[in-house]
Parts: C-alpha cells; sequence; structure tokens
C-alpha cells in the first residue's frame, strides 16, 4: 500500500480515498497507487480499515468527495472528534501552490466536515502523527483523466519538495 518517494530521505507515502464503482475519491487513489487503501463507507469500517494499516508509512493524503466542488478542491485543515481538534502537521501551503501549479484551484479551509471524510481524517491523523493531509475532491461528474492527471503532477510535486 503506497509508494516510495524519492525526495531526500525515503518516505512512503499512503494515498486513501473511499470504495465505490463511481467515488472520484477512489479512483484518483488507484491512479496514484495501485497499493492505496480505499475505505468502507461505514463510520465501523472505516475504523477498521484504518487500524489494519500498517505503520510502515511516514505520511497519507486521504482524498474525500464534496458534491458542491465542481472545478476546485479543497483542502482540510483540522478534523474533530468529541469537541477535540486535530490538525495536520504537513505544510498545507505547498500543498496548495503545486495544486495551483497544476492547473487545480484550492482553498483552505478550517472547518470540518462533519460526517465520514472527518471521522476517517481524525483517525488517520492519530495513526500516523498528523502527517496526513484530506482533499476534498470533486465527484466523478467533474473529475475526469485530465483532473486526475494534474493531480498526479501537483502531488509528484508536492513529493519532491518534502
Amino acid at each position: 500500500m503506497g509508494t516510495i518517494l524519492e525526495a531526500g530521505d525515503m518516505n512512503r507515502m499512503l494515498y486513501v480515498g473511499f470504495k465505490g464503482k463511481n467515488n472520484s475519491s477512489g479512483i484518483l487513489a488507484k491512479c496514484l497507487s495501485p497499493e492505496c487503501l480505499l475505505l468502507t463507507n461505514s463510520f465501523e469500517g472505516l475504523k477498521r480499515d484504518i487500524d489494519s494499516v500498517s505503520k510502515e508509512y511516514d505520511q497519507a493524503v486521504m482524498f474525500g468527495v464534496d458534491k458542491t466542488l465542481t472545478s476546485m478542491v479543497r483542502i482540510e485543515k483540522t478534523a474533530i472528534h468529541d469537541g477535540k481538534r486535530i490538525m495536520s502537521n504537513l505544510n498545507q501551503d505547498e500543498i496548495s501552490k503545486a495544486l495551483n501549479s497544476a492547473g487545480i484551484p484550492s482553498v483552505m479551509s478550517e472547518t470540518p466536515a462533519t460526517y465520514l471524510c472527518n471521522d476517517a481524517y481524525w483517525h488517520l491523523l492519530g495513526k500516523f502523527s498528523r502527517n496526513v493531509v484530506l482533499i476534498h475532491i470533486p465527484t466523478i461528474k467533474h473529475a475526469d483523466g485530465v483532473f486526475y492527471e494534474k493531480m498526479k503532477l501537483a502531488l509528484s510535486r508536492y513529493n519532491e519538495k518534502c
């Protein structure tokens, strides 16, 4: 699960999306690495999926779907669980710059979603010592092959700077 990134120290990156034939987050995760993690679309299932991941990864990029997004992505800065907030340690400004330079406009959000994505983000942040980022992307209706290639380029540029 994941790919080895060659930039300075060797880092192992895990790409995470959600299961579903038409789920753009899972499609993107599979485009980035055949050994990605696809989460079950339930609170119990995603927690079980995350718990089963080995700690051989240094960081993770998780994708969630937001129906309101059409031509941009949203980077989530925090997750909230039981009134507690956790922030990512990853350089989200650099991720945003890489996305923008690849032709994908991005915005930052400090208001976490309240459903599966937030719960998965919370658990991943805990598992990977906060070295995780959640990027909400458009649905399959607005995410085509060109979008996936731009995302691949952007994340490759970001990984070169890690």
